[in-house]
Parts: structure tokens; C-alpha cells; sequence
């Protein structure tokens, strides 16, 4: 578990590194076009939830307090042991990262910092944060439909398999 409260605190360092870059040198210039009208570097300031949903209304100490839950039931999910494959604790892993990164920039600036700006195809501005909490998700989706197994399916194909004699088990 060590590892994986190492490598959370990694990701929140690096998230808010890339933030504290568009606080202090992006902010100035707005944006920064690095494939023009399609990929840009725009500064944002989003006090709602993700895309800038519930920004009508103070909301952030709810989302800080979501983000503490969400944290601590992963916690809990891993020091139970409770995913059965690394695919599955990483997830989590970055899901937490993620959440605590957006919930420190709620505390300390009462705002998320957004940078990642596709304007391809109109896409909500979006940070690193963001990133690591899709992808958690998607590889949590992924780790659930394909390796998580259901202990009381195990233990019903272990009670249907059939049974060694005695014999058997010395051959």
C-alpha cells in the first residue's frame, strides 16, 4: 500500500506543478495555441464540478468533501485487499489522485485550474487531474468487466468441479 500512496502523492505533485505553470505564466496570456482552432493551452477558472456543471452556486466544499470520501473508501478498498488485479488497484490509485488534485485547488484558490483546451471538436477545457480521474475510471470499467471475478461464482465452480479420490492424489 505504501507504493500506492507514493505514486498518488506523485500524480498530485505533477497535477498541481502543470496548475501552479498556469496560474503563474498561462493566466497572463489566456491561451496559447499549439496546433491552431485545434489544441491550445487556455487558461480557465472552473468553479463547478466537471465541464463547469453546478458553477451557478458555490459548490466546492461539497466537492472537497466528495473528494475526501471517494479517498478514503479507496483506501479502504485497498488495505482490504479488495481489488484482485493490479489493473484495478491503479485505477483507483488514479482516481484519487485525481479527485484530491481538483479538491486541493478548491481549498486553496476556491476554484479548478483548466488548461487543456480541444477545440476540434468543442470539447470542455480540462486539467491533469481530469485526465488521471477518466482514465481510473475507464481502467476501472475495463478491470471490472474483464478480470474482476465474483467469489461466489468461484466457490460455485470450485463445489461443481469433481472431486479427487484419494487415489487420484497420490498418482
Amino acid at each position: 500500500m505504501p507504493l500506492y500512496i507514493l505514486a498518488a502523492l506523485v500524480l498530485i505533485g505533477l497535477d498541481q506543478a502543470v496548475k501552479y505553470w498556469a496560474l503563474t505564466s498561462l493566466q497572463a496570456q489566456h491561451t496559447i495555441p499549439l496546433v491552431e482552432n485545434v489544441f491550445h493551452l487556455t487558461y480557465v477558472e472552473n468553479r463547478g464540478a466537471a465541464f463547469s456543471l453546478f458553477a451557478q452556486f458555490d459548490s466546492r466544499w461539497i466537492f472537497v468533501t466528495l473528494a475526501c470520501i471517494i479517498t478514503v473508501v479507496i483506501l479502504v478498498v485497498l488495505q482490504k485487499k479488495l481489488m484482485q488485479t493490479a489493473l484495478g488497484r491503479w485505477s483507483l490509485v488514479l482516481v484519487a489522485a485525481g479527485a484530491l488534485g481538483n479538491a486541493i485547488d478548491r481549498v486553496v484558490h476556491g476554484f479548478v485550474v483548466d488548461l487543456f483546451d480541444f477545440r476540434l471538436i468543442n470539447f470542455p477545457v480540462f486539467n491533469v487531474a481530469d485526465i488521471f480521474i477518466c482514465v481510473g475510471g475507464a481502467l476501472f470499467v475495463i478491470y471490472f468487466l474483464f478480470q474482476h471475478q465474483d467469489e461466489k461464482l468461484e466457490q460455485e465452480t470450485d463445489d461443481t468441479a469433481p472431486q479427487q479420490t484419494e487415489q487420484e492424489s497420490h498418482e
